[in-house]
């Protein structure tokens, strides 16, 4: 069977059940969809499909013929990030990474299908997102920014909010 994986046409030798997050990480070397509850509670194996968010963990390999896969690295290059990835960083939105791959797909998806900066639709968007490490502000933080358009100088954080490495944790 045949999948396009971030632009790329791959042929896949697993069978029909086998999951996609089993077929990016362990057929493809493609690490970044994480298996957190592998029930699809947890969105730690969002990728996008067709330009969908869906749970890669749930998601049998038979059906998706054809298909179009989108990973966090089908999103930009580390030299030409998304713009919701810029937003992650400049609002410091990223703490562990464990789920920040299916977050930045999740919100992609928002941010393609014309999402705005507000509030309640953003955590409606990244509902079923589960992040132990923040308290999701600065994640709804950035894909606001993103959504508004906001450009980011990746050498600093939110202004006097975040600092960087880069700072030397210094405002």
């Amino acid at each position: 069977m045949k999948i396009t994986v971030n632009g790329r046409p791959c042929d896949v030798t697993s069978g029909p059940l086998t999951t996609l997050l089993d077929v990016l990480r362990e057929e493809l070397g493609i690490t970044s969809a994480k298996a957190g509850c592998e029930q699809g509670g947890c969105g730690a194996c969002t990728v996008l499909v067709d330009g969908q968010p869906r749970r890669s963990c749930l998601l049998p390999v038979g059906v998706l013929d054809g298909a179009s896969v989108t990973t966090v690295e089908g999103l930009g290059t580390p030299e030409r990030l998304a713009p919701i990835q810029q937003a992650f960083i400049h609002h410091y939105a990223t703490q562990c990474g464990f789920c920040t791959p299916g977050m930045l797909v999740a919100a992609q998806a928002y941010l393609d299908r014309g999402g705005s900066d507000d509030r309640e639709a953003i955590v409606d968007a990244l509902g079923g997102h589960i992040c132990r490490c923040t308290g999701y502000v600065k994640i709804i933080e950035a894909v606001a920014a993103a959504a508004r358009g906001e450009s980011f100088d990746l050498s600093r954080t939110a202004e006097g909010r975040y600092t960087t490495l880069l700072a030397g944790g210094r405002p």
